[in-house]
């Protein structure tokens, strides 16, 4: 059974790094811009989010299938990630780099790449784009990847062990991995964990919150007033700068604590139930919208660039007209990629169910 409300919370969190995204891209080119209220500065902290959904989901799927069938097929688990996440975050890469180092030049755009080509793309293609991200600077078009990246290394890691863990142990492991991941990457005994975003203790969370409800239903022992106060404390985190300068390891365990019970009150017996279809579609959509706006707001800087040096425009219709823009395209682009590219991978994905 789907859960409710988490396709709309998909793409309220894409939308976050929409609006996270385009005041920065549009203030490094001398282009009016407004980032005044703080949820406009919380798109991190949405891919963080994203972090501890997928956890949520994926491990609560693999949980479920050791519970229902006795094992985890592992080879056909890497098949539904690879028709899920590969196709879309190749063609990324791919016009991404042909952008900056192809496009660009012909169009006779200066700009300087850092990084020798062949390195940057073996770290792309093996998944690693957090790390070029962390020692290059290859271009918010393909920076974009870094969190798939992330996500694909940690189930690289976390599949195999489950599938040869007993199934009394999941609960064990989850909070050991959890606590003690955790504990290495705040000391900073290893650098290169912070320095790289290595976040995996977000997605362990996640499937920590939902092995323990599918075991122990603890979504449905919350009061309502105690998911009224997390929602709560949800938007006062995006909409407030209630956490502003706090200790960043602190503030990555309460992000970590406060994001899985989220989504563990959003998921059951919820206190509100989004049955929007459109809402649900967009959150469909949703890896596209994230995955498409950083090339699109290239675009769009083309066009607005044109556009001012031809027509005046008052500040504030400049400010808008990207907005629009920039969302607009996004979303017809990710329809018709989710429809005409995406589907047919989706398909074939569910024949591995």
């Amino acid at each position: 059974m789907r859960l409710p409300n988490l396709n709309p919370l998909r793409f309220f969190l894409a939308f976050i790094v929409m609006i996270f995204h385009i005041p920065q891209f549009f203030r490094n080119r001398n282009m009016p811009f407004f980032d005044e209220f703080p949820i406009f500065h919380r798109g991190t902290e949405a891919v963080y989010v994203f972090f501890v959904l997928s956890g949520f989901l994926i491990i609560r799927l693999l949980y479920r299938e050791r519970e229902h069938k006795g094992k985890i097929d592992i080879k056909n688990f890497y098949i539904r990630r690879i028709l899920r996440i590969y196709p879309l975050y190749f063609l990324i890469m791919i016009v991404g780099f042909l952008y900056y180092n192809v496009v660009l030049s012909y169009m006779g755009i200066p700009y300087d790449t850092d990084y020798d080509l062949v390195n940057a793309l073996l770290l792309y293609t093996f998944f690693l784009p957090n790390v070029a991200s962390g020692l290059y600077s290859p271009g918010g078009a393909i920076e974009i990847l870094w969190s798939i990246g992330i996500e694909e290394q940690f189930y690289l890691l976390i599949a195999p062990t489950l599938a040869f863990l007993n199934k009394q142990f999941f609960i064990k492991f989850f909070i050991l991995f959890t606590i003690v991941y955790f504990a290495v990457f705040a000391s900073n005994l290893f650098p290169f964990l912070q320095r790289f975003d290595f976040l995996y203790f977000y997605f362990s969370a996640g499937g920590l919150i939902a092995i323990l409800h599918e075991k122990y239903k603890i979504g449905n022992m919350i009061h309502k007033y105690g998911k009224v106060l997390i929602l709560l404390l949800f938007v006062l985190y995006f909409c407030t700068n209630i956490l502003k300068g706090m200790n960043l390891n602190l503030y990555h365990f309460i992000s970590m604590v406060l994001f899985s019970f989220v989504i563990l009150t959003l998921s059951y017996d919820p206190i509100l139930n989004i049955r929007n279809s459109f809402l649900n579609y967009l959150g469909n959509i949703s890896y596209g919208i994230y995955m498409y706006h950083a090339l699109v707001m290239q675009l769009v800087g083309f066009v607005m660039l044109k556009l001012i040096a031809k027509i005046q425009l008052p500040d504030l219709a400049i400010i808008l007209l990207s907005y629009v823009l920039v969302l607009g395209i996004t979303i017809v682009v990710s329809h018709f990629s989710y429809t005409y590219f995406e589907k047919p991978f989706l398909k074939l994905k569910n024949k591995f169910r």
